[in-house]
């Protein structure tokens, strides 16, 4: 049995859940509040209905006990149900549950967003905790996705979620016009997944302006498919690097647009893909834990490179660097990166992931965990 760590208070709050397709929110909603009244707006005829008249919701939902507890799926295809929403908040004084891919389409068409009566929260694909049994090597080589995990090879089903999925649902949404070079963006982003950014180096690759390039990574972010990590920039004495870097939601899909495949420990790629699977543990985790500690990279000009930091939000004070190592045992020259850093942030844990046996500490301090150990007491709340 497979438990989500997404927590919902007793829905005494309304919610905004979002998340990228496929990452099992329908799924987790269904079995969470079995007696809620539940609204699929993937159903044809019932888009058509709302569609049409969308105060038949309002209409309908006055019939019933205003204590009932009603979601309404992908509530970005009709926003203008928000308004009906927001009037039954208001006057019947019921709870909702939206959930949804993406709330660009709401804000670009000045939608609804209910004036701060609705809390938001966002559902990754699965992380290690979620899962009995967890398989490091399947979780690099499938992703995380549900649907992609829990099968042996999920190469047809990849193919069907980023040919079907991603590309239709940027047309559908109308989010660009042109298609073709979205989708050559698409694999060049997948391509510079965890690296830094640089538009005009994509842009060239794309065939397509710097401006556009930037307005294709917004749309990504804002229909959950990346996000951005920051650079830490809190400095004494070093020059640092100050764009940001750029990460594909789920690692499945970077595999499936890049051809990656079979990936296996010692590898260039499977330690972009390790690196890539830490830092969407971290963003998990802090998020369902609902802390306001800050994720980011260091890099200083001269190449000394951290790449995980986590610092306290208004300080700005490194609570935790963290290195990823694919290697079978962590030598001094891996850990070039978290030393340059401690002689300017003294205070900071300094923490290396790598496939190491077992955990063990360096003379100077510096923390050695193999990769499944620190999830365990990540997701333990052993380490922020």
């Amino acid at each position: 049995m497979i438990e989500r760590k997404i927590k919902f208070e007793d829905c005494g709050d309304n919610i905004f859940l979002w998340g990228a397709r496929q990452t099992g929110k329908s799924t987790l909603l269904m079995q969470r509040f079995p007696e809620a009244k539940y609204y699929d707006l993937l159903e044809s005829d019932l888009y058509e209905r709302f569609r049409r008249q969308p105060s038949l919701l309002r209409n309908e939902l006055s019939m019933i006990d205003s204590k009932t507890l009603i979601i309404i799926d992908e509530i970005q295809k009709i926003p203008e149900l928000l308004d009906e929403v927001h009037w039954l908040m208001s006057r019947r004084n019921m709870s909702f549950i939206l959930s949804g891919s993406s709330a660009r389409k709401l804000r670009r068409c000045g939608a609804n967003l209910l004036g701060g009566r609705a809390i938001r929260q966002q559902l990754f694909p699965f992380v290690s905790a979620e899962i009995p049994d967890f398989n490091l090597s399947r979780a690099i080589n499938n992703g995380m996705l549900p649907r992609h995990y829990l099968i042996e090879n999920p190469a047809k089903r990849l193919q069907a979620y980023v040919g079907d999925y991603l590309r239709e649902e940027i047309k559908e949404e109308a989010l660009t016009r042109n298609i073709a070079s979205f989708s050559r963006f698409l694999e060049t982003a997948a391509i510079n997944d965890g690296e830094i950014l640089n538009y005009n180096n994509i842009a060239t690759d794309c065939g397509v302006s710097a401006p556009t390039v930037k307005e294709y990574f917004s749309i990504l972010e804002e229909t959950l498919i990346g996000y951005t990590l920051p650079a830490y920039t809190k400095t004494v004495k070093r020059r640092m690097i100050q764009a940001s870097k750029f990460y594909i939601f789920d690692i499945g899909v970077v595999n499936y647009l890049t051809h990656r495949k079979n990936l296996q420990p010692g590898s260039v790629d499977y330690g972009h893909a390790l690196e890539h699977l830490i830092v969407q543990e971290i963003m998990a985790y802090l998020s369902y834990t609902e802390s306001e500690l800050q994720v980011a990279y260091w890099r200083t000009a001269s190449g000394f490179e951290v790449d995980i930091i986590i610092s306290e939000p208004y300080s700005n004070e490194i609570k935790c660097a963290i290195e990823v190592k694919s290697c079978q045992e962590v030598q001094n020259r891996h850990l070039k990166g978290l030393r340059a850093l401690h002689e300017e942030h003294p205070q900071s844990r300094l923490v290396c992931i790598s496939h190491d046996m077992a955990p063990r500490m360096t003379e100077d301090g510096i923390e050695i965990w193999p990769v499944e150990d620190f999830l365990k007491q990540q997701w333990n709340g052993k380490f922020f």
